[in-house]
């Protein structure tokens, strides 16, 4: 039986937005017309002469992200579905909607879903013409030796000092500065005894003993780092905060937020910030931030614990006052406003023209990943969900139904590799059509300034590893790609000898006992061992098709 008041699933994040809106102490808040399958909930007193600050990821994490649009934060906020990243298109509509001359900051969690989808959409505006950055945050300190910290419910800190610089009417490389100076200075981690509750989701078997809990729960409901064998508070908290001290430097004050992830009752907060100024720690606490529900994971019984060291800057920022309904003061209901918008489109104009050097390539591209389907998907079948043969064949099949109806610009390879990559991220699918979308995109951009074809694709290349988190030695086609792509730099047009590095790149995968990146990365090496990456794989087969 559900554990999850609802109306429609379908609405859900939509009934959330409203009852949001109706409730804002500020009445400063206003959807964003748009598709319906684009949540985006702006400030009704927006100022395109400051520096637009955009956040947003996946709902379930209420009151972030809508409730800290508003006036010293957020300039919009982009909402995907629960525990899903927003669309490409959500992020640039934002972007596009709230961005003047002064440009937009996105402040990004280190997921990989809003890694992409908010990486590709800034270099779809910065395309565009827009001038955009992107702070990607890892406060996660549960897994240390981990290559990704998560971003946790320390982001609200990095927003509040963004949005503190924007409001002042400091320019872009300011806010950014400042931001990632708060990023740096943020440390944070989380506990739960147990997970969330989804909407038409039955009740789960717990996942760890009774009487314990588990230390570094992502907000997702991802396992955590540990499990500790104990429900004492006094325990918890001095062992999270002897975490957090270890984590930040030995001196220095400290400003602490305690956030309950959604489950925790207001008596067991007011229990935990007790004991928390029982910890070696409070000595050091200049501000204390909650206890409050900022960054919630639906209704985890869990709380988490953040602590940003306080440059003189960064206590500026959070001491500013700000008109965000995320804070929790009575109001009365307010009436759903929804701001008009006029967007220029994203989609790449063009016209198809001819050239047979290009059709060539293109076609000997698109045909070799077709006929590659069932080849990688058994690869990916021995070390993943066994459809990326399915994912590059989808998107060599679009590729070669425009080719084969005249519908490429051939003759304009800037224009050309920009529709493709806009074209790869809707036929494509999940995260490989994101991550070539990004490749190609990049890669346009930069024969667009004039760069060489090797160049470009090593462009493309370098966004693709920035936006994906992936490099060489990860086991991902990234094996293959660099060592080829660094060939062809060196020496332009000889294929046979990128071929040869893409070829050597992709058999070394076959020995790499553990996977960095994508879903093998849940792989023990037993599983990893002798089989080749598929996503390799497919790029040492293209090379040879080129060569030959």
């Amino acid at each position: 039986m559900s554990q999850f008041f609802f109306n429609q699933r379908a609405a859900l994040v939509s009934d959330v937005i409203d009852g949001t809106l109706i409730a804002s102490p500020w009445n400063n808040l206003a959807r964003l017309e748009s598709d319906p399958a684009i949540r985006i909930v702006v400030r009704r007193d927006l100022n395109k002469e400051n520096v637009a600050v955009i956040s947003g990821g996946g709902s379930g994490h209420e009151p972030a992200h809508v409730g800290f649009v508003g006036k010293g934060m957020l300039t919009a906020a982009v909402c995907g579905d629960l525990f899903a990243s927003p669309s490409v298109d959500a992020v640039l509509t934002a972007i596009q909607a709230v961005t003047g001359e002064a440009g937009c900051l996105l402040i990004v969690k280190n997921y990989t879903g809003d890694r992409l989808n908010f990486g590709l959409a800034a270099e779809k505006a910065r395309r565009l013409g827009y001038k955009v950055e992107m702070l990607i945050v890892g406060d996660d300190i549960s897994l240390p030796d981990n290559k990704h910290p998560r971003g946790i419910a320390g982001t609200v800190l990095v927003h509040k000092v963004a949005g503190y610089f924007a409001e002042r009417g400091c320019n872009l490389d300011t806010v950014l500065r400042e931001a990632s100076l708060a990023a740096r200075s943020t440390a944070s981690i989380g506990v739960a005894l147990s997970g969330c509750h989804l909407p038409q989701e039955a009740e789960s078997a717990p996942r760890h003993p009774a009487g314990s809990a588990e230390l570094g729960m992502g907000i997702h409901g991802e396992p955590g780092a540990a499990i500790i064998a104990t429900h004492n508070s006094g325990e918890i908290v001095r062992l999270m905060a002897d975490k957090l001290a270890a984590a930040l430097p030995k001196t220095g004050r400290l400003a602490v937020m305690l956030n309950n992830l959604g489950g925790v009752s207001v008596a067991e907060m007011a229990i935990l910030t007790a004991e928390l100024a029982k910890t070696p720690l409070h000595a050091r606490i200049d501000w204390l931030i909650g206890p409050a529900a900022l960054v919630t994971a639906l209704d985890m019984k869990g709380f988490s614990l953040s602590a940003i060291v306080l440059e003189e800057s960064i206590e500026k920022a959070l001491l500013a006052d700000v008109e965000t309904s995320g804070w929790l003061r009575p109001v009365q209901p307010r009436q759903i406003s929804v701001m008009p918008s006029s967007l220029r489109s994203a989609s790449v104009s063009y016209q198809p023209s001819g050239n047979a050097e290009v059709a060539g390539i293109v076609a000997r591209v698109t045909g070799t990943l077709d006929g590659l389907e069932a080849e990688l998907n058994a690869l990916d079948a021995k070390v993943g969900d066994g459809d990326t043969g399915s994912t590059f064949a989808a998107g060599a099949r679009e590729i070669a139904r425009l080719l084969e109806a005249k519908q490429l610009p051939l003759d304009d390879l800037p224009v050309l590799f920009a529709l493709i990559g806009e074209r790869l991220t809707v036929v494509m699918g999940g995260s490989s059509g994101v991550l070539m979308s990004i490749f190609f995109t990049a890669a346009g951009q930069a024969l667009a300034q004039g760069e060489s074809i090797a160049s470009a694709l090593n462009a493309g290349l370098k966004q693709m590893k920035f936006y994906g988190g992936a490099d060489e030695g990860d086991r991902t086609m990234i094996d293959a790609l660099q060592p080829a792509l660094a060939s062809l730099l060196a020496e332009p047009g000889a294929l046979q000898k990128a071929f040869e590095a893409a070829e050597a790149g992709a058999e070394r995968t076959r020995n790499a006992a553990k996977a960095n990146a994508g879903r093998a990365s849940y792989l023990n090496s037993d599983s990893l061992i002798g089989n080749m990456d598929p996503g390799a794989h497919a790029v040492a087969r293209v090379f040879k098709a080129l060569a030959e």
